[in-house]
């Protein structure tokens, strides 16, 4: 049986991948599932796992925080993890500007306590899981590659960029199969309400103010969660150690044009009769103050996991944001 050490299980992109797993592997696989539980995870989002994976002993759940070598090597001794997968950062651009020290402390001296205890218990995948944010920003035109430059330009993807290259340091010193992957603005259940699909939705049946940086009009390009979490199932089992892998959908839109995709979405969803569809309206878009170094427009060329891996998302995007605003309506408590 195989084991997986999920860092940050109880978040939004690691619950996923957890339920993920076991609906692809079923009882097959056994999860050490270890999360520091900040603001932004949940263990109640884990609730729904099948009774019988968790009394078996498939799921087990430790509150750790990876900066503690002694906990982490106390796991790793016990449970002699055949993949580790790093979920586990502070992850909130915002955050990160106003207080960068946590950052650095989770999403660097994290990332080595980790890999310390994967070359001492011979780990057979260490998987890390980046951000598209480590590129930098780009113009109109143009996709980010594998081998485009970092230029991260917050302390968060700062620190997550240099958290890839010491990834890549343990792969090229201490031989560790290393495998990263960047991807995309992720969108789907289980999101924390800070973030902005989530926030908008919440704000939007609420009739209150939808808060938009600047014009509006930066790019990001999303794709459905459990897409990604696909991606990184193909990377563990047949990537190349070493290598980095793009991830991506091609979904391509401003924030101006997502807040229209969720108003139609929440127009569709709700029935006629309910009376929060009079909120759909767009005087709630206020135009905030811009944030500090705010990439204008990211954009992923993900031909290299599809060409190498034989991957491709299988979420469209109408359906996803149909599917995902179905899910907020029906289990966020702010709503």
């Amino acid at each position: 049986m195989k084991t997986y050490l999920i860092t940050g299980g109880a978040g939004f992109i690691g619950t996923n991948f957890i339920y993920f797993l076991f609906e692809k592997y079923k009882n097959n696989i056994r999860i050490i599932n270890i999360d520091k539980l900040t603001y932004a995870a949940n263990c109640n989002n884990l609730n729904d796992l099948d009774a019988e994976i968790i009394s078996n002993g498939n799921y087990i759940f430790k509150k750790i925080d990876i900066c503690n070598n002694t906990d982490v090597d106390c796991v790793f001794n016990e449970f002699k993890p055949d993949y580790v997968v790093n979920f586990a950062a502070e992850s909130h651009v915002d955050r990160s500007i106003h207080d960068p020290s946590q950052f650095i402390l989770t999403n660097i001296c994290g990332v080595q306590v980790l890999l310390e205890a994967s070359v001492k218990y011979k780990v057979k995948r260490f998987h890390q899981v980046s951000t598209d944010e480590v590129y930098g920003s780009l113009g109109d035109s143009g996709f980010f590659t594998e081998e485009s430059p970092l230029e991260p330009h917050s302390p968060y993807s700062a620190s997550k960029a240099s958290a890839d290259l010491i990834c890549q340091s343990y792969f090229h010193t201490y031989k560790m199969p290393v495998t990263i992957s960047r991807c995309t603005n992720n969108y789907g259940p289980y999101q924390h309400e800070e973030k902005f699909i989530p926030l908008m939705v919440c704000n939007i049946l609420k009739g209150i103010k939808l808060p938009i940086y600047g014009d509006g009009l930066n790019v990001r390009d999303w794709i459905y969660v459990k897409d990604h979490c696909s991606a990184i199932d193909k990377i563990i089992n047949e990537g190349t150690d070493g290598e980095v892998y793009n991830v991506g959908s091609n979904n391509e839109t401003t924030n101006l044009e997502m807040v229209e995709f969720l108003m139609d979405a929440i127009k569709s969803v709700l029935p006629d009769e309910d009376p929060r569809r009079c909120f759909v309206n767009h005087e709630l878009i206020t135009f905030i103050e811009d944030r500090k170094g705010h990439d204008r427009r990211y954009a992923i060329d993900a031909s290299k996991i599809k060409m190498k891996l034989g991957w491709s998302p299988n979420m469209t995007f109408e359906k996803g944001i149909i599917e995902t605003v179905k899910w907020y309506i029906n289990n966020t408590q702010c709503i």
